[in-house]
C-alpha cells in the first residue's frame, strides 16, 4: 500500500511539474477608443486601448500563453506589437503593418496568439501603424516561473516606468504634414512618465507620477521607453541605482546615476532606499540625449520620490533634482554601454555564435528624396528627407509580406536582392557625397533556418551623423562590438567580446560609429529591423530579414489564422 501512495505522489507531482512547465493561458480584450485628455492645459482626443493612457498593464510568466483579442473601434487602421517576443512559431502575431500582417482596419478585430516560452523580464507592446504608439503603448511584464528566483535579492515592490511623448497636436497629422512637405516634423511638447508630464511643465503640477517608498526597502523599477524620437537619461536625486536587466536579458549588475535609454529598450534597476527617513524629496527626471542636428524637444519630465515619513509631520520638505548628464554627453552614453555584459553563467549562459555563416556590412542613415514636379519641398536644398539601409528606402507593399513568403508569391511584393554591403562606398563618417538621393524598393535578405549572422551597422555622414536605436523583430541579437569612425573588418574583429556580450533586441549604434551584433536566425518568417526614432522609421530606415522553414515540424511556420487581416 505504502508503494502504491508513493507512485500516486510521484505522479501527482510530476504532473503539477507539467503543468508549471507547460505555462497558463491568459486572456485579455484590447478595444481601441478614443477618449478625451489633458495635458499641458490642452485637451484633445487620442487613441487608446480600453480608453486608458498608458494602456493596460500584462504580467504574465515564462511560459505562458497570451491571446489578445484587438477590436478597432477608431477610424484609423492598427496593428499591435509586442515588443521583444521572440514569437518562435507565431510570425502571424508580431504586429507590424504589411510585414507580418495587413491592418485592422476600422471595426475589424484579429486575435493574437503567441507563448513567452524562454523569456523572462520587462517588454511592452505598442501601436505598430504610422505614429499611433505615442499614445497606444503599455508594458509587458513576464516573471520567472514559479519557485524561479531572481539572479538578484528579491525586490520589495516592483514599479513599471513609462517614459513617453506627448504632442499637443494630433501626432498623425504631424508626420502627414512632415511627409507631404518634405520637411522635419513638429516636435513634441513635453516628455512623459507613465503619461504624466510632472511638475517642470506649465499647468502640470497635479500631472505628477509619485512613488512613496519605505526606508530601507529595495524596489525594482522596470523602465521603458516608449518615446517616439528621442533617446532618454533617467536619474534620481541622491541616489544610485543597480542596473540588472536590459532588454528582458539579465545583465552583471553595475551601478548608475543615471542611465541611457533608447526608443524601444528597456531596463531593470534595483532602487535601494534609504535606510533612515531622509527628510527631503527627490525628483527622478528624464531628458534627451541629442546626436542629431534637427529640433529636438527640450525639456524634462519629472515624478517625485517620495519617503514614508515615520513622524507622518506634514512640513514641506525641500526637493531635490538630479543631475543628468548634458544633453550631448556621448562619453558617458559610451561608458554606460559598455558595462553591460550578460551574465554567461551556468544558469543564463551567453548563446552568442562563435561562427558566422553569413556576414554583413549596413550603412544606416538619412539621405534625400527628390521634390515632385511642381511642388516645393522643405528638406535640405529643396528635397525631401529621406532614409536608408545600404542606400535602400523600404518600401512597404500593398500586402503583407510574410502572406506572400508563405505562399510562395513573392513576385511584384517584394525582391530578395537586398545588398550585403553599401553599394556605394564612400567615407562614410567623413565628407558626404554630393548625390544623397537614396533607392526605393521592398527588397529582403533570405537566411536559411538556423544560419548565424553578423551584421555591422555603420552610421553615416549624410545630413549628418546622428546614432540609430535599431531594433530586430523576432530574434534577440548579441551585441559584440562597436566604435566610433568607419568599421574596420581588419582590425575591429579582434576586439569583439565573444564571452559575455549583452542580449538586446534594441540598441543603439554610436554617432559617428558602428556597431557589430551576431544572431542566429532559429525563428522562420518575416521579420523588419528598423530605426526606432518613428520619424527615422517613417522615412524608410528599415528591411526585413526573411529565413526560411527549418527541416522539423517545430522549425516550421504554421498557417496563418483564419482571422488575420486582409487588405
Amino acid at each position: 500500500m505504502g508503494g502504491v501512495r508513493t507512485l500516486l505522489l510521484a505522479v501527482c507531482i510530476l504532473f503539477s511539474s507539467a503543468q508549471l512547465s507547460a505555462g497558463v493561458t491568459r486572456h485579455y480584450k484590447f478595444d481601441i477608443t478614443p477618449r478625451s485628455a489633458t495635458r499641458l492645459c490642452t485637451t484633445k482626443t487620442i487613441v487608446t486601448v480600453n480608453g486608458q493612457f498608458p494602456g493596460p498593464r500584462i504580467v504574465v510568466r515564462e511560459g505562458d500563453r497570451l491571446v489578445v483579442k484587438v477590436v478597432n473601434h477608431v477610424r484609423s487602421d492598427i496593428t499591435i506589437h509586442w515588443h521583444g517576443i521572440r514569437q518562435l512559431q507565431s510570425g502571424w502575431a508580431d504586429g507590424p503593418s504589411y510585414i507580418t500582417q495587413c491592418p485592422i482596419r476600422p471595426g475589424q478585430s484579429y486575435v493574437y496568439n503567441f507563448t513567452t516560452a524562454g523569456q523572462r523580464g520587462t517588454l511592452w507592446w505598442h501601436a505598430h501603424a504610422s505614429w499611433l504608439r505615442a499614445t497606444v503603448y503599455g508594458s509587458l511584464i513576464i516573471l520567472p516561473k514559479r519557485g524561479v528566483p531572481y539572479p538578484f535579492a528579491r525586490p520589495y515592490k516592483e514599479v513599471p516606468i513609462i517614459l513617453g511623448e506627448w504632442f499637443n497636436a494630433d501626432p498623425e497629422a504631424v508626420i502627414a504634414q512632415a511627409l507631404r512637405t518634405g520637411g522635419g516634423p513638429n516636435v513634441s511638447d513635453a516628455y512623459t512618465i507613465n503619461g504624466l508630464p510632472g511638475p517642470l511643465y506649465n499647468c502640470s503640477g497635479k500631472d505628477t507620477f509619485k512613488l512613496k517608498v519605505k526606508p530601507g526597502k529595495t524596489y525594482l523599477l522596470r523602465l521603458i521607453n516608449a518615446a517616439l524620437n528621442d533617446e532618454l537619461f533617467f536619474g534620481i536625486a541622491n541616489h544610485t541605482v543597480t542596473v540588472v536587466e536590459t532588454d528582458a536579458n539579465y545583465v552583471k549588475p553595475f551601478d548608475a546615476e543615471a542611465l541611457v535609454i533608447t526608443p524601444g529598450q528597456t531596463a531593470n534597476v534595483l532602487l535601494h532606499a534609504k535606510p533612515t527617513f531622509p527628510n527631503a524629496a527627490f525628483l527622478f527626471a528624464a531628458r534627451p540625449y541629442v546626436t542629431g542636428q534637427g529640433t529636438f524637444d527640450n525639456t524634462t519630465t519629472a515624478g517625485v520620490l517620495e519617503y514614508h515619513n515615520p513622524n507622518r509631520a506634514s512640513t514641506k520638505l525641500p526637493l531635490l533634482r538630479p543631475a543628468l548628464p548634458s544633453l550631448n554627453d556621448t562619453a558617458y552614453v559610451t561608458n554606460f554601454t559598455s558595462k553591460l555584459r550578460s551574465l554567461a553563467d551556468d544558469r543564463y549562459p551567453s548563446d552568442v555564435p562563435r561562427t558566422v555563416d553569413r556576414r554583413f556590412y549596413f550603412t544606416v542613415g538619412l539621405g534625400t528624396d527628390p521634390c515632385p514636379t511642381n511642388r516645393t519641398c522643405q528638406g535640405p536644398n529643396g528635397t525631401k528627407f529621406a532614409a536608408s539601409v545600404n542606400n535602400a528606402s523600404f518600401v512597404f507593399p500593398s500586402t503583407a509580406l510574410l502572406q506572400a513568403h508563405y505562399y510562395s508569391q513573392s513576385n511584384g511584393v517584394y525582391t530578395t536582392d537586398f545588398p550585403d554591403i553599401p553599394p556605394f562606398p564612400f567615407n562614410y563618417t567623413g565628407t558626404p557625397p554630393n548625390n544623397t538621393f537614396v533607392g526605393k524598393g521592398t527588397k529582403v535578405v533570405v537566411l536559411p533556418f538556423n544560419t548565424s549572422v553578423e551584421l555591422v551597422m555603420q552610421d553615416t555622414s549624410i545630413q549628418g551623423v546622428e546614432n540609430h536605436p535599431m531594433h530586430l523583430h523576432g530574434h534577440n541579437f548579441h551585441v559584440v562590438g562597436q566604435g566610433f569612425g568607419n568599421y574596420d573588418p581588419a582590425t575591429d574583429p579582434s576586439n569583439f567580446n565573444l564571452v559575455d556580450p549583452a542580449e538586446k533586441n534594441t540598441a543603439g549604434v554610436p554617432v559617428g560609429g558602428w556597431l557589430a551584433i551576431r544572431f542566429r536566425a532559429d525563428n522562420p518568417g518575416a521579420w523588419i529591423m528598423h530605426c526606432h526614432f518613428d520619424l527615422h522609421l517613417s522615412w524608410g530606415l528599415r528591411m526585413v530579414w526573411v529565413v526560411n522553414d527549418g527541416p522539423l515540424p517545430n522549425q516550421k511556420l504554421p498557417p496563418p489564422p483564419s482571422d488575420l487581416p486582409r487588405c
